[in-house]
């Protein structure tokens, strides 16, 4: 999958992350509009956040996003963000999410990933929901 370095003044960097995190009470609300409009939501955020949406599956209770990242933001920045923007505007956009006490938990799932295990992680998020 050979994936391009970030290159900067003083340093070299290929930082993959993958993140799974669900909806509060892992409730299966990411389908029909709510999953189209998360899938433009995460795009929006992650270009804003200098960061490469390298695969991303949305299941109705769950989300697997892998993601090429600056070295300048944590983990813990990154969810907080996509999260909390995403949370916020979906619930402004669909009625039935603003039942929910909270869009999502507070928890997610991060591993860290170079580029020999790229592959393996994009293949396995592409086989989401494929049964």
């Amino acid at each position: 999958m050979g994936q391009d370095y970030r290159r900067a003044n003083t340093s070299v960097t290929l930082i993959n992350y993958h993140f799974i995190w669900i909806p509060r009470r892992r409730r299966k609300v990411l389908v029909g509009n709510v999953k189209a409009r998360l899938t433009e939501l995460i795009y929006e955020k992650t270009k804003e956040l200098d960061c490469e949406v390298i695969s991303l599956a949305i299941e109705p209770d769950h989300v697997h996003l892998f993601l090429n990242c600056p070295p300048t933001l944590a983990p813990m920045q990154i969810m907080h963000r996509i999260k909390g923007y995403s949370g916020y505007v979906l619930r402004q956009e669909f009625y039935n999410l603003k039942r929910m006490p909270s869009m999502w938990t507070r928890a997610y799932f991060c591993s860290t990933a170079g580029n020999v295990s790229s592959t393996t992680i994009q293949k396995y998020i592409e086989a989401q929901g494929k049964d």
